[in-house]
Order: structure tokens, then C-alpha cells, then sequence
């Protein structure tokens, strides 16, 4: 069964499952498929994320992370635009001894995995111009990349790239496969955050 990024909203507001625990499943069900896909040993991973819940996701994610692997994260967003289980999610990796911050003008081959916390299902348009540098950056990186949900760039509902797309190898997507995945279904691993239908 496909479903579409306005039904998952709809599901997530009805459920009885607040947004945090939704994004502490999110973000550990990434690792755990991290790690039974990839050997993480000697491995160094960015996790790079926007201020959406997409960004969240990866906040919990790197959380886990830096306990198997070195693991650097990349804010590129507005941490006034954090809604506040991103921002606390945010603040639980701030002083983490584990977890390095990077700037954007980072090099990107320095990773063996990247993963893309940027956008989600939360696109709208064309990306702007500090997303669109970072998407190729990760592209032409030589890492294997994981995309949070939906790779950054593609259109969760139609699979249409407007602009340019993270190339992922790997795509983690929650509750069931969005309908813009079908044609990277192969590529795409389905976890459960708890949400019923």
C-alpha cells in the first residue's frame, strides 16, 4: 500500500502519539537500519539537517549514531525555525562529546556515509539556493548516502525532481512507502514509528 505525504500529516495529527515519541522512532529506526545495512566500524557519517521534523529526525539519529561510528552533524537551517521537538532534539546533541558540528564549507569526501535530514516530505518548489549546493555537494561526494523519509529534492507524492534530488543509495521512509518512491521502491526500507492507521 502507497500513501501520501497529506495522509501521513493526517495520521500523525489524529494519533495519540505525541510528535516527540514519533521523532525519537523516526530517528532510532534510521540508525537500526543504518546498522544492519552497513558495517559502521572505522566508519565517519554527517548527518545533515534543516529545521523541519525531517532535520529532527536526524538530530535522533546522530544522537545514536556517534555511539558506533564518528559521527559529524551539518545544521544548514534557522534554529528560530526549529518547532520545539526539533530544537529539543537539537539540544540533546548540542554538548554531546560524540558529536562534532561542521560548517557547510566542509568536505564532503571526508564521510563514508551521508545522511540527508534535509527536507522530507516537507518540499515545496524548487530548493533554494543554499539546499541546492548542499544537495550536490552530497552527490558528488563519494559517501553512501541515506535519505531520511524522502530524498531531498524529490516530489513525495508524484516522484517528480523539479530542480535536482539527493541521489540516495538507501532511503529509510516511515509508515509506508510514499507514492513518489515507487520507481526507487528497491532502494527503500518501510519502519514502523507507531503510527495506526
Amino acid at each position: 500500500m502507497m500513501i501520501s505525504s497529506r495522509d501521513i500529516r493526517i495520521l500523525e495529527a489524529k494519533s495519540d502519539i505525541p510528535r516527540v515519541v514519533l521523532m525519537e522512532n523516526a530517528g532510532r529506526a534510521v540508525f537500526q537500519v543504518i546498522k544492519q545495512r552497513l558495517d559502521l566500524k572505522d566508519k565517519k557519517i554527517l548527518v545533515v539537517c534543516y529545521h523541519g521534523n525531517n532535520g529532527g529526525d536526524g538530530f535522533v539519529a546522530a544522537r545514536y549514531l556517534c555511539d558506533v561510528a564518528e559521527t559529524d552533524v551539518l545544521f544548514i537551517g534557522n534554529e528560530a525555525k526549529l518547532k520545539k521537538e526539533a530544537l529539543a532534539n537539537l539540544k540533546k546533541i548540542e554538548h554531546n562529546e560524540k558529536i562534532q558540528f561542521v560548517d557547510d564549507d566542509v568536505d564532503f569526501n571526508l564521510y563514508d556515509i551521508i545522511v540527508d535530514a534535509i527536507l522530507g516530505i516537507g518540499i515545496l518548489g524548487r530548493l533554494n539556493r543554499e539546499i541546492s549546493a548542499i544537495v550536490d555537494n552530497i552527490n558528488n561526494s563519494k559517501a553512501f548516502k541515506v535519505s531520511v523519509d524522502i530524498p531531498t529534492g524529490l516530489d513525495p507524492d508524484t516522484g517528480v525532481i523539479v530542480d535536482k534530488c539527493v541521489n540516495a543509495d538507501l532511503i529509510v521512509t516511515f509508515h509506508n512507502l510514499k507514492k513518489g518512491l515507487e520507481k526507487l521502491q528497491d532502494k527503500a526500507v518501510v519502519v514502523d514509528i507507531g503510527l495506526l492507521i
